[in-house]
């Protein structure tokens, strides 16, 4: 499968996913108390106990209904790519295993995935998750492929406004009364329709199970029913469990109903003795009729709740937590009822409370993102004869090309040598995680890869450019030609590779590698339109003689004097420390500054001052997360050719991040 086609099939793997688990989870929050009513079934079934106060089939609907809407942003907008692919995973996993169980065992009636807004039978669920698992192994296999729409500075605030919207939204949702109402006794439903149909095309299944009876068990429905007066419902499934801090308010309704013409009956499926116990200690004068428990909690989701009817059809419902204010004995008839909602413009609203921030967080974020900060100006570097004194001295400034801000004008690169390690699987698996982890996070400075030959071709398709490019660590000193086992510039380049180490400590010292064969390879590399980082530096023996600048302006002379100033513009420079290669020791900052700033000199003295200021010079010795922030703080280092750290995303990432401090 071509990189294209993967991207485009991962997108809609991730778009499915993630459009299921917000559907799944924004339903059950719109009724977190009739999710309870599903788990508490499922608790039941696996004959699991739990004290009564800790309530904890509505604390795990309201934990599960959060969590899927949370993960299905995650997976939507990308966030955290790796943790949401395992997380989908294993949650698809589980209610995979739970729909092969109901299949087998039948243990509650409907599964719940959607709430009441869809029901599925247990096949029909068991193939919804299978297909799900399917699409969750494919994500977990190429979690990195698609592109995350926050970057990754701004990830913890779309997760914390997500988290924050879905469970506030919860709460309200179990304080009052759910705002769209799934089921039949809605607002605007007409029981006499549903409990006597006078259409023949009413189907059986759509027919209500209302059914309401005295104390004597005689059918009382339809006298509840055709009543010419309006009626007020107090809906308590179990009166035992009803909250009793609200029986003045059904008091107050009582007084109320009486002095209206109001009917009003408390529905209840509490056996007598509750109903008496109630009476006695709430001084409750209403009078008392049985229905089915889980009727009444499908009526409304509070206990106790309030439903008014007129002519049969629901004109209102109360929760426990925000009855009728009925006080005023001058109400006005009409501001009890309320208008039919409209599921679709409540749906519409809801989202757009948690959709309008959250794209304005996201163009907010993306826009700072690409926004790149104005340049200083530069200071003009005056041309006095202490500029052209062949001598150099570190603690003279004037004989130093650069200052602060005249760092700006170079770029600033962060180079990765990979040397002999990674295999081709290896390398192309961190390729894809670093071009990712840059494409989410942009880096403030320029970053290359050089990879074995190997992975070169393999590698470049998959690169955003704009973030990360790619080089090779060599090339051959010779155009073409019988010459077996070498790469010559031209194969590097036709790989879509824009760089080549040359002059590395390594080729130097174990293939003798002399400053003519650079010359060749330096030439070469240019011809083909490839930029060359060239690595100077000298050796511990060199170092501790004070031959340390002669050794590394013999260098510079030796192979790259002879190019223009237009050739010398491609040619990134690395001074290497060779006794602080892969030794754990480290050049100081100071002694980094001092040689950088020595090499830029002798570049002016060759090239001008114009080339030395914007020729890059990288500092190539043990350079790590822990010391780049203080080696790149000096004037005159420009970035790091990093080696070991480079074979690490997490390190390198560090160290490119020193140039964002």
């Amino acid at each position: 499968m071509s990189e294209r086609v993967l991207k485009i099939v991962m997108q809609v793997v991730r778009l499915i996913l993630g459009c299921t688990f917000i559907l799944s989870g924004f339903v059950k929050a719109v009724d977190p108390r009739g999710f309870s009513y599903k788990v508490e079934e499922y608790l039941q079934a696996a004959n699991m106990d739990f004290p009564d106060w800790m309530n904890l089939p509505l604390v795990a609907a309201i934990v599960i209904c959060c969590a899927e809407f949370v993960l299905g942003i995650y997976l939507l907008l990308g966030l955290r790519r790796k943790f949401t692919a395992v997380a989908t995973l294993i949650v698809c996993v589980v209610f995979t295993i739970i729909s092969v169980l109901l299949v087998i065992f039948h243990p509650v009636h409907d599964c719940g995935c959607f709430g009441e807004f869809i029901s599925l039978t247990d096949a029909q669920t068991l193939i919804k998750n299978i297909v799900l698992l399917g699409l969750a192994i494919l994500l977990v296999r190429n979690p990195q492929v698609a592109k995350p729409l926050v970057p990754e500075g701004w990830q913890w605030i779309v997760s914390l406004y997500t988290c924050v919207f879905i469970f506030v939204f919860c709460l309200r949702s179990v304080y009052y009364l759910p705002l769209i109402d799934f089921r039949q006794y809605k607002v605007g439903a007409d029981l006499r329709e549903m409990v006597f149909p006078t259409h023949d095309d009413i189907k059986p299944e759509e027919i209500s199970d209302f059914m309401v009876l005295d104390t004597l068990s005689e059918d009382q429905t339809a006298q509840i029913l055709f009543k010419k007066e309006p009626t007020i419902l107090i809906i308590a499934p179990l009166l035992n469990e009803a909250s009793t801090g609200v029986t003045e308010k059904l008091a107050t309704i009582n007084d109320w109903c009486r002095d209206n013409g109001y009917d009003i009956f408390c529905l209840t499926a509490s056996p007598l003795k509750d109903i008496r116990k109630w009476c006695y200690y709430n001084d409750a004068e209403y009078p008392f009729l049985i229905a089915d428990h889980t009727l009444l909690k499908t009526m409304v989701r509070s206990n106790p709740g309030v439903m008014l009817l007129r002519d049969g059809v629901i004109r209102n419902k109360w929760s426990a937590n925000n009855l009728p204010e009925v006080e005023d004995a001058s109400v006005d008839e009409k501001e009890l009822e309320a208008t039919a909602g409209n599921n679709g413009k409540i749906l519409l609203k809801i989202l757009l409370w948690y959709l309008l921030p959250m794209l304005l967080i996201i163009m907010l974020s993306n826009l700072i993102k690409k926004r790149k900060p104005k340049l200083p100006k530069l200071l003009k570097v005056s041309n006095d004869a202490d500029d052209t004194n062949d001598s150099y001295d570190s603690n003279n400034s004037k004989n130093s090309i650069t200052t602060k801000n005249t760092k700006t004008m170079r770029q600033k690169i962060v180079a990765g040598n990979w040397k002999m390690n990674m295999t081709l699987q290896e390398g192309v698996a961190l390729a894809k995680e670093l071009n990712e982890i840059l494409s989410a996070d942009k880096p403030n400075c320029g970053v290359v890869i050089c990879t074995p030959f190997i992975h070169l071709a393999s590698i470049a398709p998959m690169l955003d450019t704009s973030v990360l490019k790619l080089g090779a660590e060599n090339c051959a000193d010779k155009e073409k030609g019988a010459y077996t086992g070498e790469v010559s510039a031209a194969m590097v380049k036709s790989t879509g590779a824009e760089y080549v180490i040359l002059g590395h400590s390594e080729r130097r010292a174990y293939y003798g590698e002399t400053p003519e064969i650079l010359k060749e390879k330096v030439n070469l590399a240019l011809a083909n339109g490839l930029k060359v980082i060239f690595c100077i530096g000298e050796v511990l023996e060199e170092r501790e003689a004070g031959k340390q600048n002669e050794v590394v302006a013999a260098q510079l002379k030796g192979s790259l004097y002879d190019l223009t100033a237009e050739q010398f513009a491609n040619v990134v420079l690395a001074y290497e420390p060779v006794w602080a290669i892969g030794t754990g020791k480290t050049a100081t900052a100071d002694q980094a500054e001092e040689m950088h700033a020595f090499i830029r000199a002798e570049i002016a003295k060759q090239f001008g001052q114009e080339v030395a200021e914007n020729t890059t010079i990288q500092y190539g010795g043990s350079c790590k997360p822990s010391n780049a922030k203080e080696l790149f703080a000096k004037p005159d280092v420009d970035g790091g050719l990093i080696g070991g750290a480079s074979l690490k995303a997490a390190d390198f990432k560090g160290i490119i991040d020193a140039w964002k401090d």
